[in-house]
């Protein structure tokens, strides 16, 4: 996202009543979120080729993300011409100092 970017107006969404005071705009749409999200998966299966996968997933803020690309991979492990396997694990940071 560019910084001159002014993003998309928060009317065009469904926000939570929560957050409508503390929100102006949306920069980045979920559905693009998830359309960037598969094409990386294909990326990465395609530059692994057959080699081993090892996920390591940084626990607290990268589960969600971590977890969607996992199913785009599974979703193309079982519906490709090959079949790699994933190794999965998670860290635990204590600082991000």
């Amino acid at each position: 996202v560019r910084d001159e970017e002014s993003g998309y107006n928060k009317n065009l969404f469904c926000i939570p009543k929560h957050y409508e005071e503390d929100l102006e705009t949306v920069f980045i749409p979920h559905g693009l979120i998830l359309d960037r999200t598969e094409r990386l998966a294909r990326d990465i299966m395609q530059d692994m080729g057959s080699h081993h996968i090892v996920a390591l997933c940084v626990l607290k803020g990268g589960y969600k993300f971590f977890a969607d690309l996992l199913d785009h991979i599974k979703a193309l492990n079982q519906n490709g011409d090959k079949s790699v396997p994933i190794t999965v694990d998670f860290v635990r940071i204590k600082s991000y100092c």
